[in-house]
This record gives structure tokens, C-alpha cells and sequence, in this order.
């Protein structure tokens, strides 16, 4: 045998003949500490936002709710302070929705039988678990009476379940056979429509059959009718408010906004002007859609005309205090019409908006 052979030979007889470590074992019966009240999560870094799904705002208080992995940081932007809720299932969050009066939050997973969770916001305690997805959980939401919750599963789950959640039972269910990545409620709570791929379906409510029935009644749908949009991907959808309560609107991943009439019907269209569209939220007075680089485009609901592109978030380092004019600080606007107002005009059309904007979060604050 080699020199060199016989050193790894008795290097590895050394490694053998080493004492081994000798752990301690809790005697039987002896109390483990807990060590909860010692270790406490300060400050969560990053986030696992995968879509609009993944974040959501109280409107009340301006509270804002995103996942970080088994994580919900509950981020208070007027403190720049974070609280946590921690998922005992320690299963991926993949969706989340504040209830309208925002007392709690809605949670959706991912994982081998995932669960929905209802939390309070205010003690940071779950309060409901509801399981009969088997994959994962792709978008969930309340009702406007906060009476219902509704979930759907990813693909393979090919589920939508509407659940009466304080009675942790599923009162309306039915199958869907397209990936489906948004949900939103009419105003009236009437009815809800989901959007995906290829897909757009209204979702109806017999609340006389769904409050008497202790069984799970089937839950009646009609598809969107797209005509010559049928192959595109919607990625958000959002019910009218006010005036425009019977119309949907809609975007798609190649950049248009649609809007759906009180039959389904896709009435009209307007193009975004941008490489992607990701999401969108409507008020009574205001369409906003998310698009590529930090974008937000505002739109007329009434007629879909083009309002104004809010300005960027200013770039990191610069001092707002010394900023005397708007266009340091803002992303110029990209046209949206045939005839798009110039950058002055833009401005001018911006201005309304964004102190109609600021006053509401200053209201929401008070």
C-alpha cells in the first residue's frame, strides 16, 4: 500500500474511533419550554406576491397585507411598521383579501391539501379554517356582506367553492376547466366573475336556496362571451361600482381593457398602450390599471376614455423637498387615444385626480 493510500486509512479510522455527541433527552413527563415569548418576528425582508391576488389593502385604514412565503406582513405605510400573522401550516400563502370592513383577512394556500383561513386582523388570530381544496388555492375574496367567502383552486383542483364561513361550510360548488387567476364581487353580491386563461364566467347566487339548503347546491355559471378576444389571457377583473354596478371590466395580458355588459356580452375595448397589463381596481368615478414599469393608467368608467397616467414613484436618493416642478419627479404620460393630450394638458388632467386621490387617503386616515 501506498504512503498516501495508508494516511486516508488511518484518517478515516480517526474519524470512527471519534466520541460521538451525546444528546440531551427530555425526561418523560418533563415540561418543554416555549420559547414563542422569547423569539419574536421583528421585520420581514422581501415578499411573495405573484399577482394582485397576493396584495391587498384595507381601505379603511390603509392598512396594506402581502405574503412572505408562510408569512402575512400587515405593513402600516403612515408608520412604516410591520405586524405579522404566521401561518401555522407553515404552507406557502398564495392568496390573500381584506372582508369590506376590514376586520379580517381572507388567506389562501399552497401544498398538499391547502387550507383558507379567515384571520383577525386586530388580534392577529385565526378564526376560521375551511379545507376542501387539494393543490392549492389561486384567489379568494369576501362577499360585500362579508357573509361569504370564495375560493378557487388551481388548475388541477378545478374548483370554485363559495363558503359560509362563519358555519365552516360550503354552501355552493362547481368545476372550472381554465386557470383562473382573479375573482371579484358585484356590488349587489348578486353574482361574481372569475378571469384566466381564456376565460371570463359569471358566477350567480340564489341567496333564498344557499341560506336554507344545509347540502352544497350547485353553483350556476355563464361564460363571459368574448367574441373575437377568446384567446386572450385576462388577468384581472373588477365589478362596476355606481352607475357602472352592471358592467365588468376586465384586462388582458397583452394590454387591453374590456368592458362587459349586464349580458356578458364584451361591449368595447380600449388599448393600454403597454407591453403587459397586470391588474386593475375601479371606483365609482375611476378605472386604474396596473401596466408595465410602474404604469398606472386611469380611465372613464362611463365611456372608457382615457384620463391620465399617474406619475412614477420619484427615482431613490431624490430630495422631494427641493422638487419645484412636477416633471422631476414624473413618469412622462404614454398616449392612450387617437388624439392624446399633450404633456401640459396631462398635467392638467392629472391634477384633479390626484387631489381627489390624496384627499381620500388623508379621509382614510382620520
Amino acid at each position: 500500500m501506498s504512503v498516501e493510500g495508508s494516511t486516508i486509512t488511518s484518517r478515516i479510522k480517526n474519524l470512527l474511533r471519534s466520541p460521538s455527541i451525546k444528546l440531551r433527552r427530555s425526561k418523560p413527563g418533563s415540561k418543554r419550554e416555549d420559547i414563542s415569548n422569547k423569539v419574536t418576528l421583528e421585520k420581514v425582508l422581501g415578499i411573495t406576491v405573484s399577482g394582485g391576488r397576493g396584495l391587498a389593502c384595507d381601505p379603511r385604514t390603509g392598512l396594506v397585507a402581502y405574503p412572505a412565503g408562510c408569512v402575512v406582513v400587515l405593513f402600516n405605510p403612515r408608520k412604516n411598521k410591520q405586524h405579522h400573522i404566521l401561518n401555522s401550516s407553515r404552507k406557502t400563502i398564495t392568496a390573500l383579501s381584506f372582508s369590506p370592513d376590514g376586520k379580517y383577512l381572507v388567506t389562501g394556500e399552497s401544498g398538499h391539501m391547502p387550507a383558507v383561513r379567515v384571520w383577525d386582523v386586530a388580534e392577529r388570530i385565526q378564526v376560521a379554517e375551511l379545507q376542501e381544496h387539494k393543490y392549492g388555492v389561486a384567489c379568494v375574496a369576501f362577499s360585500p356582506s362579508s357573509k361569504y367567502i370564495v375560493s378557487v383552486g388551481y388548475k388541477h383542483d378545478m374548483i370554485v367553492n363559495v363558503w359560509s364561513w362563519k358555519k365552516n361550510i360550503v354552501v355552493a360548488a362547481n368545476k372550472v376547466s381554465s386557470k383562473v387567476t382573479a375573482v371579484s364581487f358585484s356590488e349587489d353580491c348578486s353574482y361574481f366573475v372569475t378571469a384566466g386563461n381564456r376565460h371570463i364566467k359569471f358566477w350567480y347566487l340564489d341567496d333564498s336556496k344557499t341560506s336554507k339548503v344545509n347540502a352544497t347546491v350547485p353553483l350556476l355559471g355563464r361564460s363571459g362571451l368574448l367574441g373575437e378576444l377568446r384567446n386572450n389571457f385576462f388577468t384581472d377583473v373588477a365589478c362596476g361600482r355606481g352607475k357602472k354596478a352592471d358592467s365588468t371590466f376586465s384586462i388582458t395580458s397583452s394590454g387591453l381593457l374590456c368592458e362587459f355588459n349586464e349580458k356578458r356580452l364584451l361591449d368595447k375595448w380600449v388599448e393600454l398602450r403597454t407591453t403587459v397589463a397586470n391588474c386593475i381596481s375601479v371606483n365609482h368615478e375611476y378605472i386604474f390599471c396596473g401596466c408595465a414599469d410602474g404604469t398606472v393608467r386611469i380611465f372613464n368608467p362611463s365611456n372608457l376614455h382615457f384620463v391620465t397616467t399617474l406619475p412614477k414613484p420619484h427615482y431613490l436618493g431624490t430630495d422631494i423637498a427641493s422638487v419645484t416642478e412636477a416633471r422631476y419627479c414624473a413618469g412622462t404620460p404614454r398616449p392612450c387615444q387617437q388624439n392624446p393630450p399633450s404633456l401640459p394638458a396631462a398635467s392638467e388632467a392629472a391634477a384633479p385626480v390626484l387631489a381627489r386621490l390624496q384627499q381620500q387617503w388623508q379621509d382614510s386616515w382620520e
